[in-house]
């Protein structure tokens, strides 16, 4: 379990919602840092680079609509082995098949609604940090006088 980044972004229905600080809080209480985070209102163009490898589906046109609908928050969260147990604390991708416990799981029943997106891969998550934050937004974190409990 290497240390690692990943990309989490609270999609328009969860700030509509106001889960942002449940979300986040959760990384917080798992142990993992903050190194970028912003509130935005993303582009269609931005949001086709992002779910480019959807681009064939039918319900492309419909995600990038309701992406672009609302304001978002993207976030980059590193610690150990973050890209997986970020998936695992996210859920399933259907709510409905998420498991209690789970941010899906405890806030939302539908498949188009389900309030945020994680990066599923190394691959993907370097790519998508790096569409959605310039290098200087990135915090790195070094030694502290506090050493971090999961160092």
């Amino acid at each position: 379990m290497a240390t690692e980044r990943t990309y989490i972004m609270v999609k328009p229905d969860g700030v509509e919602r106001k889960l942002v600080g449940d979300i986040i809080g959760r990384f917080e209480k798992r142990g993992y840092k903050l190194v970028a985070m912003k509130f935005m209102q993303p582009d269609a163009a931005l949001l086709e680079q992002h779910y480019a490898d959807l681009k064939g589906k039918p319900f492309f046109p419909g995600l990038v609509s309701f992406m672009a609908s609302g304001p978002v928050v993207a976030m980059c969260w590193e610690g150990k082995d973050v890209i997986k147990q970020g998936r695992i604390m996210l859920g399933e991708t259907n709510p409905l098949s998420s498991a209690p416990g789970t941010i899906r799981g405890d806030y939302c029943i539908d498949i188009g609604r389900n309030i945020v997106h994680g990066s599923d891969s190394l691959d993907s998550a370097q790519k998508e940090i790096a569409l959605w934050f310039k290098d200087t937004e990135l915090v790195s974190w070094g030694p502290t006088e506090n050493k971090w409990i999961y160092e």
